[in-house]
């Protein structure tokens, strides 16, 4: 859980004190600033999206998903693990993950980000889970 602490800061209506930003809703906002890059098919791994399937057809997006957040009292480190559209650059891709997370947690959450580790587990061909009819063997 993520303190940021505010001790010395008087808010408008002249009361200080601290707030607390837990680990689901740091993860939520990288994954939605990680999703508005161009090039990203998706987030997480093969079992995540599959899960992560069930959860759209029912109304119930979950915007963490394929993010870990390790996030200190003042600092943020995120593993992202991203699919990647067909003919993009992995690299270009990946560094705008990266870049993006870091804003959206240093300017939303504003915390210092530590670091951010991007792994790309797929490529996404578009079309081709739709070319991939099976005929049936059967008559």
């Amino acid at each position: 859980m993520a303190t940021n602490p505010t001790p010395n800061t008087v808010a408008a209506s002249g009361v200080t004190g601290t707030t607390t930003v837990v680990d689901p809703v740091v993860a939520k906002i990288a994954g939605i600033a990680a999703r508005e890059v161009p090039g990203v098919h998706d987030l997480g791994g093969g079992a995540a999206r599959l899960v992560g399937t069930v959860r759209d057809a029912i109304g119930q997006r979950d915007q963490g998903q394929g993010i870990k957040v390790e996030v200190g009292e003042k600092q943020v480190a995120a593993d992202v693990t991203i699919v990647v559209e067909y003919p993009e650059q992995l690299q270009v891709v990946a560094d705008g993950v990266r870049h993006a997370v870091a804003r959206a947690i240093t300017e939303l959450v504003g915390m210092e980000v530590a670091e951010i580790n991007v792994t790309v587990t797929d490529v996404h061909i578009p079309g081709a889970e739709d070319d991939e009819v099976e005929e049936s063997r059967v008559a």
